[in-house]
Parts: C-alpha cells; structure tokens; sequence
C-alpha cells in the first residue's frame, strides 16, 4: 500500500502571509506525534499566485481522518487565551487529494 498526499491550497493576500507563517510555525509538533504521519511542508509562493500549499504525506487515508477529526480540528477551534479566534490570514481553502505511484530521492542516500 503506497502513501498519500494531501494537499491544502490556501489563498493569502500579502499582508497575511507573515501572519500565516508565524502561525503554522507556532503550532510546531502537532502533526508530528500523529499516528501514520510521514511529512509536511508548507510552501510559500514566489510569483504569480497567493496561494500557499499546505503539503502533508500520511500513511493511509485512515490516519489523515483521524488528525483532521481529533488534532486539527481541536486546533483550529482553540482561541489561543479565551479571547475571540483570531481572523483566518487565509481567504480561500482547497484540499487536494493525490495517491503516490512512484517516489525517489538521491542515489545513495
């Protein structure tokens, strides 16, 4: 059974993005300890476009659910000090969704 990629695709004007990085950097290590978790990276932009791409890699389709119903979701609920949730930096939000078929890295490594 081969990997699956999930891709988040997030619409942030300029003025956001700072908010967006410190944020994502701020919640360091809570999709790291989840159960069939491989990889993430979140990719900034460099012309052409404001969406951001969220990449995460899991073990199964099973494992993405159950991060998107117990860690994420109690993530993105939280206000952070009992004061209100702060404004989403991103304006749009689009999950895509990718099995890997093949996968290599450097000879040697």
């Amino acid at each position: 059974m081969s990997s699956i990629v999930k891709i988040n695709v997030l619409t942030v004007p300029a003025e956001q993005r700072e908010v967006l990085e410190q944020r994502f950097a701020s919640r360091a290590g809570t999709v790291e300890n989840s159960d069939g978790f491989e990889w993430f990276e979140l990719l900034r932009p460099v012309e052409g476009t404001d969406d951001y791409l969220v990449y995460t890699r899991w073990r199964d389709e099973a494992s993405f659910q159950a991060w998107m119903e117990g860690p994420m979701k109690a993530a993105h609920q939280g206000t952070g000090g009992g004061g209100e949730r702060p404004k989403p930096a991103a304006s749009g939000s689009t999950v895509w969704s990718f099995d890997v078929v093949q996968q290599t890295g450097p000879k040697g490594a």
